[in-house]
């Protein structure tokens, strides 16, 4: 197996395309082996129309292997490794929303214990990645499984340090908050204006915190990813359960219909590691900076 690459630690199918979509296909077109590490199959999302909704966790409980397929064709379309799921698929189920039923399932994500933590560990032992990317303590918008990815992630991290493999560099991927107000302001004047690339029919703009995001003082690392956003695009629209991109390719939603903005910037904070050089923005440009 080759060693040096970059491991990113998802909740669910779909978030690896969504939030690190650019870097996964930005470090492959530029030779670095990248691995997703998936955390559950997805079995309580939401679905995008009637086409999907047989599938649901209410009706067939189908949802999660057709997501495997979705993430087989998005990780595909952004040249990177084929799934891997901790554990191997439907070692742990979705947990859904804190407070609903399937929350209290023994086989939920959140009840993984030391368990999913050691897979994550034999996983680093096995790749010996560079870099390591995961959540940030809210895991991004407080969904429970994203809240236990970034504690396993962080722990597996340490862990793996004591038993052979010290992990150079480990991040959370964020959304800078500035950067998305930027977009998504420019999405409600173009709408307002009626000019192309409007709010499509149906959808809505996203409330004032809506959409998660970090201070952009937090923000250690940017990396421009305009050069692969069609492979990202293109990836996002392989979940189509989950996500629909608007006609522009600008902006996407999720079953709620709030666009959220295409960004052609994806956004990091150094948490391990050394700081690599920086521009004249004070942050890191290469999550291999300083390696």
């Amino acid at each position: 197996m080759t060693e040096g690459g970059l491991v990113l630690v998802h909740a669910h199918p779909d978030d690896e395309s969504i939030t690190t979509g650019g870097v996964i296909a930005l470090y492959r077109r530029r030779g670095v082996p990248v691995t997703v590490v998936t955390c559950t199959l997805g079995e309580e999302g939401e679905v995008i129309g009637e086409r999907w909704a047989g599938l649901t966790a209410d009706r067939a409980d189908q949802l999660g292997g057709y997501r495997i397929l979705e993430l087989t064709r998005a990780l595909a379309e952004l040249d990177a490794a084929p799934p891997r799921f901790l554990g191997g698929a439907g070692r742990w189920r979705d947990s859904g929303m804190a407070g609903t039923a399937s929350a209290a399932n023994p086989r939920a994500f959140i009840h993984s214990g030391s368990e999913a933590v050691n897979e994550l560990v034999q996983i680093l032992l096995e790749l010996r990645p560079r870099v390591v990317v995961g959540y940030d303590p809210r895991g991004g918008y407080g969904h429970p499984d994203h809240i236990r990815a970034h504690e396993v992630a962080t722990d597996a991290v340490r862990l793996a340090a004591e038993k052979g493999w010290d992990t150079p560099k480990f991040y959370w991927t964020v959304t800078d908050g500035a950067m998305l107000g930027a977009h998504t302001a420019a999405l409600a004047g173009r709408t307002a204006d009626k000019l192309p690339g409007a709010l499509p029919p149906g959808w809505r703009l996203p409330a004032e915190g809506e959409l998660a995001s970090v201070p952009s003082e937090t923000v250690t690392t940017t990396i421009e990813v305009s050069e692969v956003l069609a492979a990202k695009r293109a990836a996002l629209r392989a979940h189509a359960t989950q996500v629909l991109v608007a006609p522009s390719g600008r902006d996407f939603a999720l079953s709620n219909y709030v666009a959220q903005p295409v960004l052609p910037e994806e956004h990091f904070i150094l948490v391990r590691g050394p700081r690599g050089p920086v521009g004249s923005d004070g942050r890191e440009h290469d999550l291999f900076a300083g390696l």
